[in-house]
């Protein structure tokens, strides 16, 4: 028979262990599944940017949360396997940029929840119901192409007066209403386009022999952060090839591009993690309202105008936000 004492310690122990456990639960990591469209090897400024904002909120990797990072090395191909991958490991959230993959992450969960990156408009393709309520698990930070686009082609044009004829670099996952925002924006400008179209880095060097052959002015690289990973190449052929072309990232400039303007993508990364902060603590994606970009930078290669022959103007160069040399 258990005597009252007994029976008194056991209910204590019992009720002594309950926080005890949910506190041992509580502090197991958290686990982030994060996509990076680059390789393997190469340097990652977004994602370390990303990393250092989540510990400003308080989030130590290998103690409170897990990075677990997964490249897709340029390769379309690759991204839904690799979501399957975080799918598969029950990770918290995860981190991504790009419409194929939000695309993918789409067919891949509809339950954890998805923070991105994007420059084109979430609501159009359908990622989300609309910005102030994404709805679903999907929710993020955005710099709407669609707007931007015309922006990049008044500075072209007023970088080459005499530009009549532009080419638009699309890639493997060019988005419909990226490219007739282009192309509308390009003819209300007086400027006529010619699509040229890019499956593969192999078929890069042809679509820039074409663009010469067919006398281009000037290539307007479409967003893409697959065109991201090819930043080196890209550049290399614009040179090679004497075409001016105009990006939407600062780093295409400092990599040797002629111009860009666009948003700071490492700072929207920096967005991106306090996403998952709130995440993390509870939020529901479907009430977080999408971030949209307010402040776009222009930079300007000088060192390459000049290597192109191009006298860039001073009206120009004094809005530049900075000014490669």
């Amino acid at each position: 028979m258990i005597d009252r004492r007994t029976m008194i310690g056991a209910a204590a122990l019992c009720l002594g262990s309950g926080p005890v456990l949910v506190n041992a639960q509580a502090a197991l990591p958290r686990r982030i599944g994060y996509l990076a469209n680059g390789m393997r090897n190469a340097p990652n400024p977004q994602r370390e940017a990303f990393r250092q904002s989540l510990d400003e909120l308080g989030w130590v990797e290998g103690r409170s949360m897990t990075i677990d990072i997964r490249w897709a090395e340029g390769r379309h191909d690759r991204v839904a396997g690799l979501l399957a991958e975080f799918v598969q490991a029950k990770v918290d959230v995860i981190v991504l940029s790009g419409s194929t993959a939000i695309r993918a992450a789409q067919k891949a969960t509809s339950t954890i929840p998805v923070v991105f990156v994007v420059l084109a408009d979430p609501v159009a393709p359908g990622f989300v119901a609309s910005l102030g309520r994404p709805g679903g698990n999907i929710t993020g930070v955005a710099s709407q192409f669609e707007e931007l686009i015309t922006k990049q082609l008044q500075l072209l044009k007023e970088a080459l007066p005499r530009l009549s004829r532009v080419a638009l670099l699309l890639p493997p996952d060019s988005a419909t209403a990226v490219v007739v925002a282009a192309e509308t924006s390009a003819r209300s400008l007086g400027l006529s386009t010619r699509r040229l179209n890019v499956a593969s880095a192999a078929e890069l060097e042809s679509v820039f022999l074409l663009a010469k052959q067919e006398g281009v002015g000037a290539i307007q690289v479409l967003p893409s952060p697959w065109f991201f990973t090819q930043t080196a190449r890209l550049v290399e052929l614009a040179a090679r090839f004497r075409l001016p072309a105009f990006y939407e990232f600062g780093a295409y400039v400092q990599a040797g591009g002629l111009m860009s303007y666009g948003p700071n993508i490492v700072a929207m990364h920096e967005r991106a993690a306090s996403y998952v902060d709130r995440i993390l603590k509870g939020a529901k994606p479907a009430d977080m309202p999408i971030e949209l970009t307010a402040r776009f930078e222009l930079f300007i290669n000088l060192k390459t105008a000049a290597a192109l022959g191009l006298t860039i103007p001073q009206s120009l160069m004094n809005r530049a936000d900075k000014l490669v040399e």
